[in-house]
């Protein structure tokens, strides 16, 4: 599993999080962003903007290896700005130990971001929240692991 998170902490860093391009759409309306390297591709695939529901998968030599869901949404009417900012500020922060979304806590200006989770790489639920002051304005629930064929 270690060339495996290695590949996978590489993926998150060069695709959304990065502002990476996205490739063609997998279904109507979807955005997807993509990273191959070796044996290994990643799709990052999601639905919508203010609301949003997503899925992110790794293959290796063409197989499912690993998988997670996401649904997020906005709390508010108005996205303040510097929000962008501070999502992707922690989505490039994803610890190794975790390598689901972000780290506990990250703070880019008046924004902090949290994320708490059970579990490890194999199998996990979590949620984030990203408070402006000591507002809560956005929060996303995933859940996601191994992923096994028979």
């Amino acid at each position: 599993m270690e060339d495996f998170v290695d590949f996978l902490l590489r993926a998150k860093r060069e695709t959304y999080a990065a502002g990476g391009d996205l490739s063609d759409p997998s279904r109507p309306n979807s955005k997807d962003l993509r990273y191959a390297e070796g044996p290994y591709v990643y799709i990052d695939t999601y639905l919508g903007d203010i609301d949003f529901i997503g899925e992110e998968a790794v293959w290796k030599d063409g197989q499912a290896l690993w998988g997670m869901n996401y649904y997020g949404w906005m709390k508010v009417d108005e996205i303040p700005e510097g929000f962008s900012k501070c999502l992707k500020g922690a989505l490039l922060a994803v610890p190794r130990e975790a390598p689901f979304r972000g780290p506990e806590e990250f703070r880019s200006g008046d924004f902090t971001f949290r994320c708490m989770w059970e579990g490890d790489v194999e199998r996990f639920t979590g949620r984030e929240e990203i408070l402006h002051g000591d507002v809560s304005i956005y929060e996303l629930v995933f859940h996601g692991g191994r992923v096994t064929a028979i």
